[in-house]
């Protein structure tokens, strides 16, 4: 029964990986639920904070700030938030295959590319494929902090400002559902500024204090901060509602190998009892 006490060892190995992938499942599932709490409390700032931009620049028109002039398009910039751990089914590798399919776009066009990561995943791809980090942080935990992100957010916009990048994109995962992440690319550089609904065009402006300039400066790096942070906090619902199915999935495996062993194990006993019986009968009758 050597065979046999191979097959046990090997059903005792499967459930302790069960137990395992089953603990993580719960522990995402939970945080799941938090992660989506922040994300949904985030939101309305950096539609709020467009809104106010779009009335702004449409009140001013006379005045341009940086961030609203398009440009030829010679080199991006791109901030690139991945997770900094895996076990997350294909979040990160599908958000990888999109930056490098726009990478080979770019550079079709002649366009070169700046990439600000976020996350250790990215780090580590990015890094070993050659490509051009001038940035990067990692390590932000379940509940980013947007002065972890400044540093980044702070290196593209001063490139930006100074002419060093043409265009700005935030390429991040966005949470759709439970069993839905997708990879997007955003354009948050330059900012065009929308005409308002025609039910807007009729109202007053505002009085500002400061002035609308220095309000407006103001707005455009919040914005621009609040839409890398709003990326941060849904790329943490996605990886936790990711990693919850993967996980769910590995059980799900983890039983169906469980119950295909068991069934080798009783055919494996079952033929050594046989066994055993016809050589008792066979000595019996010898006898």
């Amino acid at each position: 029964m050597a065979a046999g006490k191979e097959i046990r060892n090997q059903i005792a190995s499967v459930k302790n990986t069960q137990k395992i992938t089953r603990a993580m499942e719960m522990v995402a599932a939970s945080k799941m639920r938090k992660t989506k709490d922040r994300m949904t409390a985030t939101r309305p700032y950096a539609q709020k904070a467009a809104q106010i931009i779009r009335h702004i620049a449409h009140a001013n028109s006379e005045y341009q700030h940086p961030f609203m002039q398009a440009r030829e398009l010679r080199r991006v910039g791109v901030i690139l938030i991945s997770s900094d751990r895996g076990l997350c089914g294909g979040l990160n590798s599908n958000l990888f295959r999109l930056a490098l399919a726009r990478l080979r776009d770019w550079e079709h066009q002649g366009v070169e590319v700046d990439l600000c990561v976020v996350g250790q995943k990215a780090a580590a791809f990015f890094a070993q494929i050659g490509a051009r980090i001038i940035g990067q942080t990692t390590h932000l935990g379940d509940t980013p902090h947007l002065e972890d992100l400044i540093g980044v957010i702070k290196l593209m916009t001063d490139n930006y400002e100074q002419g060093n990048i043409d265009a700005l994109y935030l390429l991040s995962n966005v949470f759709v559902n439970t069993m839905t992440q997708r990879p997007t690319l955003e354009k948050m550089l330059p900012i065009k500024a929308e005409e308002l609904d025609a039910g807007m065009k009729h109202h007053w402006d505002y009085i500002y204090e400061p002035d609308a300039k220095e309000v407006l400066d103001e707005m455009l790096q919040r914005y621009v901060e609040a839409l890398v942070y709003q990326g941060a906090v849904e790329n943490v619902a996605c990886e936790q509602a990711a990693r919850m199915v993967a996980m769910k999935s590995a059980s799900d495996n983890a039983g169906t190998a469980i119950k295909e062993l068991q069934l080798i194990y009783n055919k494996t006993r079952q033929a050594a009892i046989t066994q055993e019986l016809a050589e008792i009968i066979a000595g019996a009758a010898a006898v």
